[in-house]
């Protein structure tokens, strides 16, 4: 079998491991160290397998997952989720819909602070939902908006997904961060305008709640609130400024995260122990699941399979706006079966070169639209992380009624994707002011 039969092979025998439900990270690491040795020899692929993996575990540029994460689960484990939502619910609860718009801004602020989107559709839905309850908000616009709102905290800096992106790509982690305000700005205004237009529309499904004063809001800061918002503005400023390496900015955020909720007495020895497991968990995760996609990217490497699509994307007479189209549409339809971070690395050395290298696109750009569109992954059937962590938080509402309530947001998402490709400068804007400056 030529190379190109056995990597498109290889991709239909990694697509039924996942159907057997093997872990991603083995399935990858298994195809792509018997295709790599099929099209070379077992000696080589089993110096490659090694190779990878040392130098995925020892990478000092990896070790900034592990001081992002650390930081998401001791702002976790410190309360710092529960007194967000008060802020936001101060501050935005009056309104029709009030409730579910302050389970977006808490959610883009918790987002950005975590970096992770289940993290966040977890700890907004014991917090949000209650209160959504109390004020008899419909069931579906309750559970759909926090898991819709978990989103995004993969765009939004620091995103894990980001990171991942930038290793694999050998792009600026620093300008994906600040790729990726704007747009997770964008996104999160798109979901309050969601909300607000179907309880303008319909004020049973959002009740507005009781109107607080300013003192109450501004009271609402107190709790290590304000001061865990200033240690993250100065880790992620400083890496934007360049006081930082990205590592550097995570050691400075889980650093002042911890000494925060240390003298505010908001984290006790089981929460400290707890978020030092989940880290390690989490990150030994992460790596091994990198390990496994670049084992994976050199079978198809040699397999030629990037080289043969770059060249048929190339030859195609169509735009290349419209076989990006094509593209992302594949990435929708894979992103609702395969996990967002894996589906990442999975995908990269397959489309990366034919977007950035062939039709010309910038990677930055590229890399704001991708997390973007694999993120709906997350919010839609059959997998849908966000609704089944949704479900666990509430199982007395149907997971019909989840998956209902989350079309409209998914059209808020597609409004944003729409204007993105249409203004690519939404998202390249900041790292371009970066390399004015």
């Amino acid at each position: 079998m030529n190379p190109f039969g056995l990597g498109v092979l290889g991709i239909i025998v990694f697509l039924f491991l996942l159907m057997l439900r093997m872990p991603i990270a083995y399935a990858m690491a298994l195809v792509g160290f018997t295709g790599f040795a099929l099209l070379s020899s077992a000696s080589a692929s089993f110096s490659m397998v090694a190779k990878e993996i040392f130098n995925t575990f020892s990478s000092y540029s990896l070790s900034v997952i592990a001081m992002f994460v650390w930081m998401g689960f001791l702002a976790f484990y410190s309360g710092i989720g529960t007194r967000l939502y008060v802020f936001a619910y101060k501050l935005m609860g009056h309104l029709p819909g009030g409730l579910a718009v302050a389970t977006q801004l808490a959610c883009g602020i918790f987002g950005a602070i975590c970096g992770s989107n289940t993290a966040t559709a977890a700890t907004m839905g014991a917090i949000a939902l209650p209160e959504m309850e109390k004020y008899q908000y419909d069931t579906s616009l309750a559970t759909a908006s926090i898991a819709a709102g978990g989103v995004l905290g993969v765009l939004i800096p620091p995103s894990v997904i980001f990171i991942v992106y930038g290793m694999a790509t050998e792009q600026s982690i620093g300008e994906l961060f600040m790729a990726g305000i704007i747009p997770g700005i964008l996104l999160m205004l798109a979901y309050i305008a969601t909300i607000l237009f179907l309880t303008l529309r319909n004020p049973a499904l959002g009740p507005a709640g009781p109107k607080a004063s300013w003192k109450e809001r501004a009271s609402s800061l107190r709790g290590g609130l304000f001061e865990v918002l200033v240690v993250f503005a100065l880790s992620i400023g400083g890496l934007f400024a360049g006081w930082f390496t990205p590592t550097e900015a995570g050691a400075v955020g889980a650093a002042g995260v911890l000494a925060v909720s240390l003298l505010g007495k908001h984290l006790d020895w089981i929460g400290f122990k707890k978020s030092l497991y989940d880290t390690t968990r989490t990150t030994a995760m992460i790596m091994l699941m990198i390990a496994g996609a670049m084992i994976f990217g050199r079978f198809m490497a040699i397999s030629r399979i990037p080289f043969e699509l770059a060249n048929w994307a190339g030859s195609l007479p169509l735009p290349p706006f419209a076989i990006v189209g094509v593209i992302l549409l594949i990435y929708l339809v894979l992103g609702c079966f395969i996990d967002a971070l894996a589906l990442i690395l999975l995908t990269i050395p397959i489309f990366y070169p034919v977007v950035v290298k062939t039709l010309g696109y910038d990677p930055i750009w590229f890399g704001v639209i991708v997390v973007m569109v694999v993120a709906m992954g997350v919010i839609t059937p059959p997998v849908g992380m966000n609704v089944y962590i949704i479900k666990g938080v509430a199982p007395d509402v149907p997971l019909e009624d989840i998956f209902r309530g989350i079309w409209p947001f998914l059209l808020a998402i597609i409004f944003s994707l729409i204007i993105l490709i249409a203004f690519p400068s939404i998202a390249t804007f900041l790292p371009q002011l970066l390399h004015g400056a």
